[in-house]
């Protein structure tokens, strides 16, 4: 449990702070920087992808390097810039560390993924897994606290000095945690007949091949084709339906909470009763919130931010921890690592549908009832793969 926490709060430094604190700090910063809207949209589109080489990059080379040392790296990466940010008055070098950062934050997951698959106990890989991605969530709440308790009393940049702080804090946590596991030995006893690393054509072979890999990088891509969309555009379409704006900011509270908790307990799940039935539960959730929301937007756009961080936060746990019943611990960080170019692709995608839907319709209400749509797919995946392992099919085994 304590390797999991830790983990956990690298999230809430390489996610929460690292991708998401400049957006919410954006909004006081703009006035003394001269942020301008040509910025944010060059930081948005550099930072995605960013994440998206840092993914490919653990994806291809990841496997040749220790995790611990890449986790201690973007560790020192990301506080350092976290710092950095609050003695930097040009935009374009606010841009080049936010990319620095975003790029370090994919880096860092695949890490977490690899030594829980190596080092924690195969029954509770999900749990531990799905817990650690939680730490977004916590990152969201967070930096919701450095606004109202920090922030009013010191200025915006006291908001990067504190995010720094806890990031060094965090980086010796995890230097003594990684110290005490490393010299414990324990190796997972998840050995089985995959190769335990793959090179590059290997890794691509294997994707399109074999059924356990395919899936995975699948859904993470469906997840953020619907996904990315849906947060991107949410207080858009809410504005779009002349609802209150409070509605959004309880929306993204609930997201909030909802995915707090969702890692545990669906960790739990997955570990107990199978990766296929957590799945099924957190994608047929959040297909049955957009319904309702897709319905009627002004009463269920709670439900709907209920059913978003059920799904998002620990979808990425389940997911991995499903590969590392099939692969060995570097195999599942490379197979993680597209999984995540997978999920950029998607939601990259998705945001050019949306903004092509409504530049051609003059509304959001089709984009959201294509992501309704995607949702019904991932849950019939979902099904797909619990069937599978209630079945007891053998894997890895040929997608075609």
């Amino acid at each position: 449990m304590r390797m999991t926490v830790t983990f956990g709060i690298n999230q809430i430094i390489s996610h929460g702070f690292g991708l998401f604190l400049f957006a919410a700090l954006v909004p006081l910063m703009q006035a003394e920087i001269g942020i301008t809207h040509w910025h944010l949209a060059t930081i948005g589109a550099l930072t995605q992808l960013a994440y998206l080489g840092g993914a490919m990059l653990l994806g291809v080379i990841g496997h040749r390097i220790d995790s611990g040392r890449l986790m201690l790296s973007s560790g020192v990466v990301t506080s350092v810039l976290l710092f950095s940010m609050a003695s930097l008055h040009d935009p374009i070098l606010m841009l080049v560390a936010l990319t620095v950062m975003s790029a370090s934050a994919a880096i860092s997951w695949g890490g977490i993924v690899e030594l829980v698959t190596r080092y924690g106990q195969p029954e509770h890989h999900a749990t531990s897994l799905s817990t650690a991605s939680s730490g977004t969530a916590w990152g969201y709440g967070l930096n919701g606290l450095l606004i109202l308790l920090v922030v009013p009393a010191l200025g915006w940049r006291s908001g990067w000095l504190a995010a720094g702080v806890m990031g060094l804090l965090t980086l010796s946590l995890t230097a003594l945690v990684l110290h005490q596991i490393k010299r414990g030995n324990v190796q997972a006893s998840n050995q089985m007949d995959a190769p335990p690393v793959m090179n590059t054509s290997e890794l691509f072979k294997t994707i399109f091949r074999e059924r356990t890999a395919f899936y995975a990088c699948l859904v993470c891509f469906l997840v953020g084709f619907s996904a990315m969309p849906f947060s991107t555009w949410l207080n858009t379409w809410l504005a779009e339906l002349a609802l209150p704006p409070a509605l959004g900011g309880y929306a993204w509270t609930m997201i909030g909470i909802s995915g707090m908790a969702a890692g545990f307990l669906i960790g739990k799940l997955a570990d107990r009763k199978g990766h296929g039935l957590a799945l099924v539960l957190i994608f047929g959730s959040f297909a049955l919130c957009l319904m309702a929301f897709l319905h009627d937007p002004a009463r269920f756009a709670i439900l709907a931010g209920f059913g978003y961080g059920l799904m998002y936060f620990p979808m990425w746990g389940i997911v991995a921890g499903w590969v590392s019943k099939r692969y060995h611990s570097k195999a599942t960080m490379q197979i993680s690592g597209i999984g995540m170019v997978t999920f950029g692709l998607g939601g990259a995608l998705g945001n050019l549908l949306a903004g092509t839907l409504q530049e051609l319709t003059g509304s959001l209400q089709a984009m959201y009832g294509v992501i309704g749509g995607t949702s019904l797919v991932l849950t019939l995946l979902a099904i797909r793969v619990w069937l599978g392992e209630r079945r007891g099919a053998p894997a890895p085994d040929p997608a075609h």
